[in-house]
């Protein structure tokens, strides 16, 4: 007689169960493996223990893209199936889910800025912890950064500055000198011009005449030969002493 039938039912010894999940697996993995090899197929495969330990495997594509194309297909085909009616079913179904994930991220917020912390085990306070500890490391490194990037363009403009002030002072140094120099150029040359010298004058007798000349009474000795003293005009305006000292 040929083998019959096994039927598929849950096994009831534990131990029994263990070792055909162990049997079953393997071969399911090598069937997996087997088929992608032999038709270049690419095969995901993801399997739960009753103890919730996980076993999978996938082709040498990664399993998180494998699960990124059944995803697109598998919006992709209900895009295609679906009718008129449908899309506003759809909605009704996806609007408790937008609600409540609107109410977790809330909730997260107000957790991260210290609220709210009293429902939270213990497990959940250490996980925040962790994610604000990680959050602030990269806030600081952040900041460290732009600080680092301040500092950096401050220096450059502080040595472009100081370019310019050496330039200036450079400048400025070079229009001293050649102003000195100019100024002392001026002085030699006016130190070497000589003045011309004002021509003699030819100094003559003084005149003795004052406010008139004298005239003779009897001519004079060379014409009379007489002795007589010369009188002075009765019409020249002499001061009183000199006309006493004149008549002595």
């Amino acid at each position: 007689m040929g083998r019959g039938r096994i039927q598929l039912k849950r096994i009831e010894n534990k131990i029994s169960r263990q070792v055909t999940f162990s049997k079953r697996r393997s071969g399911l993995l090598k069937k997996a493996h087997e088929i992608s090899v032999l038709c270049d197929a690419e095969v995901a495969l993801i399997v739960f223990s009753t103890k919730g330990k996980l076993f999978e495997y996938s082709t040498d594509s990664s399993m998180e893209r494998i699960i990124e194309r059944y995803e697109r297909y598998s919006y992709a085909e209900k895009r295609l199936n679906m009718t008129e009616d449908e899309p506003q079913e759809k909605w009704n179904l996806e609007f408790p889910k937008l609600v409540a994930r609107i109410e977790l991220l809330q909730r997260n917020i107000r957790n991260y800025v210290g609220e709210d912390l009293e429902p939270l085990s213990l497990r959940e306070l250490q996980s925040l912890e962790q994610q604000l500890d990680t959050a602030l490391k990269r806030i600081r490194t952040r900041k460290n950064q732009l600080m680092q990037e301040s500092i950096s363009e401050l220096q450059k403009k502080e040595r472009s500055l100081q370019e310019q002030n050496n330039l200036l002072v450079m400048k400025q140094v070079k229009e001293n000198e050649k102003h000195h120099h100019g100024q002392h150029t001026h002085q030699q040359n006016s130190s070497n011009f000589v003045f011309p010298r004002p021509p003699p004058q030819t100094l003559g007798p003084p005149s003795l005449t004052i406010g008139g000349g004298f005239e003779s009474a009897g001519g004079t000795n060379e014409q009379g030969g007489g002795d007589h003293r010369a009188i002075p005009n009765s019409t020249s305006l002499m001061p009183p002493w000199l006309l006493r000292h004149a008549n002595q």
